[in-house]
């Protein structure tokens, strides 16, 4: 009986059929090669995994410093517009104020021209109430006409018997007061006034 070879099946079966040396070597080879695992064939190969991509940060930061120089010359140029568009308003706005106080000016200067006008046909009525002549009659109509008009336009007569003497607005023609504080004696014509502005001083006689 034949003991088993040490070196493997195959070279059991080479000695066992009586085969030479040679063949006995051939199929130790065989039984060397069959023996090795699929482990240990791939055991020394090392897969490596993908490198991670380097300089993306940087690139990136890089980038934003640009962007942010952008930005910042835009927000700029931004505030220098706005700050103009809000100097030309102003200015704008100034011009519109200063155009309508020059307007208003001037139709206030026309219309209390036209009502100094009227006012020597005032004193011409206020002389006739005096004897009587308006205390009825078409001419008592027309007084109370003319009238109506200078209260609609803002006409206000000034300068009444006992009022306070003020040389601004008072034409005093006779001065008999002895006191600190004169006070209006006769009227001799009545004093007009459109809004603030002084048509015509009151002519007065002081005491």
């Amino acid at each position: 009986m034949t003991t088993p070879h040490a070196d493997g099946p195959e070279t059991d079966k080479a000695a066992w059929a009586g085969g030479d040396a040679e063949d006995v070597a051939a199929a130790q080879a065989v039984d060397d090669t069959s023996g090795a695992t699929p482990a240990e064939a791939v055991e020394g190969e090392i897969v490596e995994d993908d490198p991670a991509p380097t300089g993306g940060t940087d690139s990136v930061g890089a980038g934003d410093a640009p962007a942010d120089d952008a930005t910042a010359a835009l927000q700029a140029q931004l505030d220098e517009r706005t700050a103009d568009l809000q100097r030309v308003s102003a200015e704008f706005a100034n011009y519109r104020r200063r155009v309508e106080r020059d307007r208003q000016a001037i139709i206030d200067t026309a219309k209390g021209s036209v009502l100094t006008e009227l006012l020597t046909i005032v004193d011409d009525l206020e002389r006739a109430r005096a004897h009587g002549d308006l205390e009825e009659g078409p001419l008592k109509a027309f007084a109370d006409r003319v009238h109506a008009v200078l209260a609609s336009q803002g006409v206000e007569s000034f300068g009444e018997e006992g009022d306070a003497f003020d040389p601004s607005v008072h034409e005093a023609v006779q001065d008999e007061s002895e006191g600190s504080e004169p006070v209006l004696g006769t009227i001799l014509r009545k004093g007009y006034r459109h809004g603030e502005r002084t048509l015509r001083s009151a002519m007065v006689t002081v005491r």
